[in-house]
């Protein structure tokens, strides 16, 4: 009954607790690291709804806080799919410190260990299948990984990402950057992530249910100014 009450009636308060994720506080810690000391991050995603739209909420929870960051998503045709060494220079070029890599990097072994030469380390927030090891990064959050006690295994990426933020945030909430603000709702971060989860076409069960659940009243809602576009552009009125 427990779970057809969950299944049915899905409330945020069912979502688990992020840090069961392995390498979830690693991942957190140096994030938090590389604003303190004022690096230059980059969120690097994939060119598809799921790899978009974890680039996006990434980016707007951070620049609420943060200025010195910057995005990256590889050409489909001229790049291909997940790091590549002309970005990772581009990349470097810029100063970038810190690579926070979104629905890729889990197979991109010489990638990393090529950013890790040039200085740069790297974070990853992927959801694909896991090879024999893992990528010599600064953290790896993935819950295909077999030491990783998160109880649900489907997410899409944007749902890692998600999580990533609520992990985040309960972080920053103790170094005190909103002592005299709210902390960012991230409920509203929902739209985006119910169209990535959708997009990514994983099972509506668990948590990509309750993300699902709310993200679509706020798109209905239409308050998101490019999904309000997208509405239009597609003839949807409800």
């Amino acid at each position: 009954p427990d779970d057809a009450r969950r299944y049915l009636s899905p409330t945020l308060a069912n979502l688990h607790n992020p840090f069961l994720m392995q390498d979830m506080r690693a991942a957190v810690d140096r994030l938090v690291y590389a604003i303190k000391r004022g690096e230059r991050i980059v969120i690097y995603g994939d060119y598809d709804a799921d790899g978009i739209t974890s680039v996006v909420i990434l980016i707007h929870f951070l620049q609420n806080i943060y200025s010195n960051i910057l995005y990256y998503i590889p050409d489909r045709m001229t790049e291909g799919y997940g790091l590549n060494r002309r970005a990772l220079d581009i990349l470097r070029a810029k100063g970038v410190n810190l690579i926070v890599t979104v629905d890729c990097g889990i197979s991109d072994h010489e990638e990393i260990c090529y950013a890790t030469q040039l200085g740069m380390d790297t974070v990853i927030l992927d959801h694909h299948e896991i090879s024999d090891k893992l990528p010599k990064a600064a953290a790896v959050v993935n819950p295909h990984r077999s030491d990783c006690h998160f109880p649900f295994k489907y997410l899409a990426a944007v749902g890692i990402a998600f999580n990533y933020l609520i992990a985040l945030r309960c972080a920053l909430r103790k170094e005190g950057f909103w002592k005299d603000s709210a902390a960012p709702n991230l409920k509203e971060y929902l739209d985006l992530v119910a169209l990535g989860t959708i997009g990514d076409i994983v099972p509506l069960i668990d948590e990509n249910r309750i993300f699902v659940k709310f993200g679509l009243e706020l798109i209905t809602e239409g308050r998101r100014i490019g999904l309000a576009a997208l509405k239009s552009i597609s003839g949807i009125d409800g």
